[in-house]
């Protein structure tokens, strides 16, 4: 059942794009995609392009939570001098929030964003900053939806989730709706648990876009099994 208190934004989706190439943004919890999964250890360099400074610190520290102790066996560098890193975060308004999935940043060129903010500014909550940014570092670690979990057996209303999703605030063609909502992940290429409706990673999902009036609320904490989930990934 959704909350009677949600965020005033349930209609603004994150999309993950997975590079294939050096071409800008396309479309594409715990499943984490093989192919993008840094190395356990590994520095991970991170700036911003863009963004007040006291609502990079917010970022910032939001994001620190995925590698704190007993999480992610992982650094994130926040570097200052230098946007030449591997994640490059900007607040490009009306763009959509969005992070290419795990080391395909990498294949980005520079100065090109690799991760954006397209409604955090600093008049957003506390709140509304930690739910994005939780998610969107969670794509960055190398997460993908959690709706799109090999196991997740979805019964989509494919007619009513096009119509939404197809119109403003997010505008997107088939191609995008198929990649980011409907498309499950292979079992072959992912690590994953059980489904797990809790986890930041999952959409807020409204019983209207279900058949069988299966819904989620916005997530917006790790859930145990995003903690558990991470830290097996990242030993």
């Amino acid at each position: 059942m959704t909350p009677q208190n949600q965020p005033a934004n349930p209609d603004r989706w994150c999309f993950a794009p997975i590079a294939t190439s050096t071409a800008g943004p396309g479309l594409d919890r715990g499943t984490l995609l093989r192919a993008a999964k840094w190395t356990p250890g590994e520095v991970i360099s991170v700036s911003f392009l863009q963004g007040d400074p006291p609502l990079q610190d917010k970022v910032r520290n939001v994001a620190l939570e995925w590698t704190a102790p007993g999480m992610a066996n992982l650094t994130l560098e926040f570097r200052k001098d230098t946007t030449h890193t591997d994640i490059r975060i900007a607040f490009i308004q009306g763009a959509g929030s969005w992070s290419y999935v795990g080391t395909t940043c990498r294949r980005i060129p520079f100065p090109n964003p690799t991760m954006n903010y397209g409604w955090l500014n600093s008049s957003s909550s506390d709140a509304e900053i930690r739910r994005v940014v939780l998610h969107e570092f969670g794509h960055a670690l190398g997460l993908v939806h959690e709706h799109q979990h090999p196991e997740g057996c979805m019964k989509w209303d494919y007619n009513k989730v096009i119509e939404e999703l197809s119109g403003p605030p997010n505008n997107w063609d088939i191609e995008a709706i198929v990649h980011n909502v409907f498309q499950a992940y292979a079992a072959d290429e992912t690590n994953f648990t059980q489904p797990d409706p809790k986890s930041i990673m999952m959409y807020s999902l409204p019983a209207s876009w279900t058949l069988d009036g299966f819904s989620v609320p916005l997530n917006s904490e790790l859930s145990p099994t995003d903690k558990q989930f991470i830290q097996k990934q990242y030993p």
